[in-house]
């Protein structure tokens, strides 16, 4: 349907259920209470309902004008062929106040509308001799309209938060529409539950008892009972009120708990699911139809998690994969990015370093010679020494590397790895390149991958040579430490290093001891 065909439907759907709300509050209520209980003559209860439809007058005249003004910013959105987003977002707000302005649209220019025009008439009639009715019923009359007026704006709001959904739906996908934008309250609360429910359980039980009293009140008044029976009447009465408005208070409390304890606790673990935290479930204390939103709820979660433990294996495999593509351009170098990452992550379980902090930095050096795709295989692979053209060639890669990652989509998975794949060949001095960077200004993952890929490239095999011994690496980084790698990395590392060495030939020892054991009971 089209904006306009939408908001004429929406305007009929606000008209009948004013329509049908009026008339049941005030015509039928209003109009019943008044027949039943003033015992006078029929012409005087025609002047009365003369009173009451020229007060009606005025309230619906009153009641068009605000209700003009309530639907202005819908009413500028369908007007418009081509409504900007302020204007959506303004009206979509506007059509979610509609409920609440309802209920002040009936306590207010409807309420008053009829009200003070009723009671200026009526004490005119009295006045005039055309009512025979005491002044102090026209106070009465007064806390009637006040009751009706609140049974009216219950039933309108209720109503009307059914009406304004097709509008919502409409303005939300024009929104999307136009602008791909996703329209919403973003969070903001037009009437709390809490407030909601205990205003209408509070309307519910205690209005029927003030209508029936002060009906009982006239009707004594209006037969031939004494003043005593009255007021014993009023006394047994007003206790009967304050029981039934002290019930209806402490119900209405109850009930809005009952709804809002589910509902933040259920807010509470959302928030935590946006902070990442996908491990969260949500307590099942509830035998109501809560149950069934908690299950929900916790059946989505699992899925989000299944699906963040596939993503994360498959984003792990795609950085394995790249590694292990550019180790195979040198067999003599295979496994290199994989052994760098190991002992990458050995300095930072060893310094401290947080579980996303591990997660990034095992990425990096993973990636940490990716820019070595960019070099010829003729300098790459030359198993002689380079000349300084190559190795001018060869220095090039950190920045390569780094702008390879910032071509991977989204910029923002890639931007914390970049830092430690351009900084992994600088030295602690100063001395090192692509940028001459000193000290704590090297990138921390940078200062962690210079260590890790120091040793191995120390310690593995070449065509020229020999990996050296782990001693004698170790040697060489306590050597270096503050002048070409940071010193805590450094010695984190050796320390470390020396613990894993000392565990694995405890464990070698060990198996040959058990196998030698096995050869001697045969």
């Amino acid at each position: 349907m089209t904006s306009k065909q939408v908001y004429l439907k929406f305007l009929r759907n606000l008209i009948r259920n004013y329509l049908w709300g009026s008339g049941l509050a005030v015509l039928i209520v209003g109009g019943v209470m008044i027949s039943t209980t003033l015992a006078i003559s029929g012409e005087e209860l025609l002047r009365l309902f003369l009173i009451l439809a020229s007060s009606l007058g005025v309230m619906v005249i009153s009641e068009i004008v605000v209700f003009r003004r309530h639907m202005q910013p819908i009413r500028e959105l369908v007007r418009q062929a081509a409504p900007d987003l302020t204007m959506i977002r303004k009206a979509y707000v506007q059509t979610h106040r509609f409920p609440a302005l309802s209920v002040q649209r009936i306590m207010g220019p409807h309420f008053l509308g009829l009200s003070v025009p009723a009671v200026v008439l009526t004490c005119l009639g009295i006045g005039q001799g055309w009512l025979t009715l005491p002044y102090y019923y026209v106070g009465l009359a007064g806390i009637g309209a006040v009751l009706v007026a609140s049974m009216h704006a219950l039933i309108e709001f209720f109503m009307t938060a059914q009406a304004i959904r097709p509008m919502l739906v409409h303005i939300r996908e024009l929104g999307h529409r136009m602008y791909a934008e996703d329209v919403s309250l973003d969070g903001r609360i037009i009437v709390s539950i809490g407030r909601k429910f205990q205003l209408s359980a509070f309307l519910i039980g205690t209005m029927p008892l003030f209508l029936f009293s002060l009906a009982t009140q006239i009707r004594l008044a209006s037969s031939s009972s004494s003043a005593d029976l009255t007021a014993s009447y009023w006394r047994w009465a007003g206790l009967i009120l304050l029981l039934g408005i002290g019930f209806s208070s402490l119900g209405a409390r109850m009930l809005a708990r009952d709804i809002r304890q589910p509902i933040e606790d259920l807010h509470s673990d959302m928030r935590k699911v946006q902070g990442g935290d996908l491990q969260v479930r949500a307590s099942d204390l509830y035998s109501d139809e809560f149950s069934r939103l908690i299950a929900g709820f916790n059946h989505m979660v699992k899925g989000l998690d299944a699906r963040e433990k596939m993503n994360r294996q498959l984003l792990q495999s795609y950085y394995a994969t790249l590694a292990a593509a550019l180790d195979a351009r040198d067999t003599y170098t295979a496994g290199h990015s994989m052994r760098v990452a190991q002992y990458a992550l050995l300095i930072g379980r060893e310094t401290g370093l947080s579980e996303p902090e591990l997660d990034l930095l095992n990425k990096t050096a993973l990636l940490h010679d990716i820019g070595k795709i960019g070099v010829r295989d003729a300098v790459l692979l030359k198993e002689g020494r380079l000349t300084d053209e190559e190795f001018e060639q060869i220095k090039l890669h950190p920045v390569l590397g780094e702008s390879i990652l910032k071509q991977i989509e989204p910029a923002e998975a890639m931007a914390p790895l970049l830092p430690g794949v351009r900084s992994h060949h600088e030295r602690y001095d100063g001395t090192g390149y692509p940028d001459g960077l000193r000290g704590p200004a090297i990138p921390v993952f940078g200062r962690i991958i210079a260590v890790a890929d120091a040793f191995d490239a120390m310690t593995s095999d070449r065509p020229y040579r020999k990996g050296m011994p782990f001693e004698k690496a170790w040697a060489i980084l306590e050597e270096g430490k503050g002048s070409q790698w940071d010193p805590l990395y450094a010695q984190s590392f050796i320390a470390a290093h020396k613990r894993l060495a000392a565990a694995e030939a405890e464990a070698a020892l060990g198996g040959k001891q058990a196998a030698a054991a096995a050869g001697g009971g045969a």
